[in-house]
C-alpha cells in the first residue's frame, strides 16, 4: 500500500493528510469495541493522525483512543483540544494533565484551543508555551478561528507558535476560502477540515453521484477527495465501520479532474463575499 501524503506544520513536522476523527465516540460503553476497532484499522491504513478532544464523551473518546493506540503509540500523531473554559494559564495545564492521563500517553502532538471563549488568548498561548516547555505537548493551535482571530493571536508575543486551524470545512461549507484559507496559506499554516462529510443535499445530487459513478467510488470519498486536493489540508473523518474506514483511505489516492472540479464549483459555488465562520 502506498505511503499518504503529507502535510507540514511551520515547523517543518509532518503528519498525514488523511486522519481519522471521534466526534461522538465515547459516549456509550456498547460501542466501545468497535471504536477501537476502527481506529486500530484506520492505524494499520496508515491513517496516523487522531483527533480528539476533552470535549468528546466528555473524555470518553480520549479514552478510546488510548486503548486505539496502546503499544504503538510512537506510530501516531495525536490531536486533542481544551474547552475554552479551561484555557486560562493555569486551567490548561490542568487540562491537558487530565487528557494525558485518558490518552495514557505522556505527550500531545498538538493540542488545540476547541474555540474562543472568554479567557484571554495571551494567557491561553502562555499555558500552551508553558506545555510545549515542559514537553507536555509537542505544538498547538487553535479551532474555530477566523481571519480575524488569527490575526489578534499573530499580534500577541509567541502567538506565531500557533501550528494549525481546525475549522469546519467541506463541499457545503467553503467560507473559510474567501479570507482564512488564503491568510493561512501565506503564513504555512495547515487547514485542518472537520466534518468533511457533511455535505447536506450535495450528497443526494445527481450530479455528485454522475461524478462517482464516472470513478467508481461513492460521493462521500468524492468529498473527501475535493478537500485533500489542498496541499495545506489536514482531513479527519470519523468512521466507526470498517467499511466507511477503508473508502476514507481510499478516498486520498482519487484525483478529481478539471471537470470534476468545475462541476463542483458550480453545485457549490466558491464563497464571493465574507460571511461569518460556521461552526458545530
Amino acid at each position: 500500500m502506498a505511503t499518504l501524503r503529507t502535510v507540514a506544520l511551520p515547523s517543518g513536522d509532518k503528519t498525514v493528510a488523511l486522519g481519522q476523527g471521534t466526534w461522538r465516540m465515547g459516549e456509550k460503553g456498547g460501542d466501545r469495541k468497535r471504536e477501537v476497532a476502527a481506529l486500530k484499522l484506520g492505524l494499520d491504513l496508515g491513517l496516523s493522525l487522531i483527533d480528539t478532544a476533552e470535549m468528546y464523551g466528555e473524555g470518553g473518546a480520549e479514552e478510546v483512543v488510548g486503548e486505539a493506540v496502546k503499544g504503538r503509540r510512537d506510530e501516531v500523531f495525536i490531536v486533542s483540544k481544551v474547552y475554552p473554559q479551561n484555557a486560562s494559564r493555569r486551567g490548561v495545564a490542568l487540562a491537558c494533565e487530565r487528557s494525558l492521563k485518558r490518552l495514557k500517553t505522556d505527550r500531545i502532538d498538538l493540542y488545540l484551543l476547541h474555540w474562543r471563549g472568554n479567557e484571554p488568548l495571551s494567557e491561553t498561548v502562555a499555558g500552551f508555551e508553558a506545555l510545549r516547555a515542559a514537553g507536555k505537548i509537542r505544538h498547538w493551535g487553535v479551532s474555530n478561528f477566523d481571519a480575524e482571530d488569527m490575526e489578534e493571536l499573530f499580534a500577541l508575543p509567541q502567538g506565531k507558535a500557533c501550528a494549525a486551524n481546525q475549522v469546519l470545512y467541506n463541499l457545503k461549507h467553503r467560507g473559510p476560502e474567501f479570507d482564512l484559507l488564503p491568510w493561512q496559506a501565506k503564513r504555512k499554516i495547515p487547514l485542518m477540515a472537520y466534518s468533511p462529510l457533511e455535505i447536506g443535499a450535495l450528497a443526494n445530487r445527481g450530479e455528485t453521484k454522475r461524478i462517482a459513478e464516472r470513478h467508481g467510488v461513492t460521493t462521500k470519498q468524492v468529498a473527501l477527495a475535493w478537500i485533500l486536493r489542498r496541499p495545506d489540508a489536514i482531513v479527519i473523518p470519523k468512521a466507526s465501520d470498517p467499511d466507511h474506514v477503508r473508502q476514507n483511505r481510499a478516498a486520498i489516492d482519487l484525483i478529481l479532474t478539471k471537470q470534476d472540479l468545475t462541476e463542483l464549483d458550480t453545485l457549490s459555488p466558491p464563497p464571493s463575499r465574507k460571511a461569518p465562520l460556521s461552526m458545530i
